[in-house]
């Protein structure tokens, strides 16, 4: 078996001589972790009840389960630095590439700026200190959320690391210690419960909640952004994924289980869900509720930070190989010499959620406005929208590319095929609730009033929205041909490729 030929270009190999050989596994493990699980979406699957649970377990099996397995084989089989975008590359070509790694980066600065500034700025206001809207210290505060996040992927990652690493342990005593409390509480106080009949799936649930689960659920592939920095790739990313997915799930199933046990599905908000159960909860810690209240926001706010910190860090690098790949603007392509990170569309992303945020503030009645709370929802979920491309990448892979090693393989003869196709028609689903809301509620003769769940009409909405992945697209496009004259210098290289350097302790390159 042989390891992948690779056809690269000569800005490519220049860069890559800057990387740094800086993840373990233990490493690994807790970046997939952060990226893995967000708590800013917690409410809004607890909000559904006991159906959103049902939900969450059953995707766990038929979407977490087929999807840790095709990207074990997938990642630890091509190990090239900006994994996705290699991965369709070689499966689909460059111009299949460029588009799916503009989908994939897009979504996250405007993550950072909108939902994760917005849901940290109200949990602290709400539980630390009051923050004004649309005051001074509502802009400080946002822009001081966006530029740590950013400050982290900017950062060597040999220390950068530490912040997604101290983010999944976070993840671990926050959600723990929250479980505890809940057992505590439903000892005490009794808890509201559900029936078994609660637990049945309605369609209209289900297609309401699809985008939203799958959202929470991605990320394993994020660390292959990194592959040229991972220590052993090879071995390490199929033990990386599986303990991930395993963490990772129980860290959603048993709080959501715990919120809505505790609290009557009237009560739990889509954004405040968690803060909600834990404003509730904590009252039989007594007078120190308060005190451990405000130390469990101060946690929330840091995991909301590290789940965009490793986000930048992970599609941010997938973004500049494509670019020193000529798939995009090859300015964005350069690695800083020193810190061996993207730093040139790490400022880019930060750039693009500061003036994001500012917007919504600014012009948007807070983000409130329904125009802009369209916008942010697509533009969110055009990473859900790249898989369409990615998944049936790591297909293709297994029979156009059959001579390359792998040390792990989907297991079962047809079991990459089951694997990649669910997978894919999980997020092709999702991609189109996502896009057009409502078609399929109207299909299954599920009621849905558009205005309500939308405030504006169908007409406005998919104007905004598909004008919105226009723009995107019409960027990602511009970029691919403003990347000609790097494509012209390409170079193969026949499984051997230049290694990253790997530095003693406490050192740091020679410019």
């Amino acid at each position: 078996m042989a390891a992948v030929a690779e056809q690269t270009t000569a800005f490519a190999l220049a860069e890559k001589s800057k990387l740094i050989k800086s993840l373990r596994r233990f490493d690994m493990v807790f970046f997939t972790v952060c990226a893995f699980v967000g708590l800013d979406t917690l409410g809004t699957v607890a909000s559904n009840g006991a159906q959103g649970f049902f939900w969450l377990v059953l995707l766990a099996l038929l979407f977490v389960a087929p999807y840790m397995l095709v990207m074990a084989e997938v990642g630890s089989a091509f190990t090239m630095e900006g994994g996705p975008y290699e991965w369709v590359k070689l499966a689909f070509g460059r111009v299949h590439a460029g588009i799916a790694a503009i989908l994939y980066w897009v979504t996250n600065p405007l993550w950072v700026g909108g939902s994760l500034a917005f849901i940290a700025t109200d949990a602290w206001r709400a539980n630390v200190f009051g923050i004004g809207h649309g005051s001074l210290g509502d802009y400080v505060f946002k822009l001081l959320f966006i530029w740590i996040s950013i400050g982290v992927a900017i950062v060597s990652l040999r220390y950068g690391k530490w912040i997604p690493n101290l983010g999944g342990i976070l993840r671990i005593v926050v959600l723990g210690f929250f479980s505890i409390t809940v057992l505590i509480y439903g000892i005490k106080h009794g808890v509201a419960g559900f029936g078994a009949s609660d637990l049945s799936p309605t369609k209209a649930v289900f297609l309401g909640l699809v985008p939203v689960l799958l959202f929470n659920y991605v990320g394993f592939e994020l660390q292959n952004g990194a592959a040229e920095e991972m220590d052993n790739p090879q071995h390490d990313v199929p033990v990386s994924v599986l303990q991930s997915g395993i963490i990772g799930v129980l860290l959603y199933v048993i709080p959501i289980f715990g919120i809505i046990l505790v609290l009557p599905t009237s009560q739990v908000t889509g954004i405040g869900g968690f803060i909600d159960a834990v404003t509730k909860t904590f009252s039989v810690y007594g007078g120190a509720a308060h005190t451990l209240l405000v130390l469990m926001t101060i946690c929330f706010v840091g995991t909301l930070v590290t789940s965009g910190a490793v986000w930048m860090i992970g599609s941010d690098r997938i973004q500049a190989v494509a670019a020193y790949d000529g798939s995009f603007f090859p300015w964005f392509g350069v690695f800083n010499r020193k810190l061996g990170t993207p730093v040139r569309v790490n400022v880019m992303s930060g750039v693009v959620s500061s003036i994001f945020s500012i917007a919504a503030v600014a012009f948007f009645n807070n983000g409130e406005d329904s125009a802009f709370q369209v916008v942010l929802d697509i533009a969110i979920s055009t990473t859900l929208i790249s898989y369409v491309w990615i998944f049936p990448a790591a297909l293709k892979l297994r029979f156009t590319h059959p001579e390359v090693a792998r040390p792990y393989r989907v297991p079962g003869r047809y079991g990459m095929w089951i694997g990649s196709l669910l997978i894919t028609a999980w997020v092709t689903l999702g991609s189109f609730v996502a896009v057009f809301p409502g078609v399929l509620e109207k299909i299954f003769g599920v009621g849905y009033n558009f205005k309500d769940n939308w405030g504006v009409g169908r007409g406005r909405f998919e104007l905004y929205t598909l004008v919105t992945l226009a723009v995107i697209l019409v960027f990602g496009i511009v970029g691919y041909f403003a990347g000609s004259d790097v494509r012209r210098e390409a170079v193969m290289i026949e499984g051997d490729r230049p290694e990253p350097t790997e530095l003693p302790p406490g050192a740091l390159p020679v410019p």
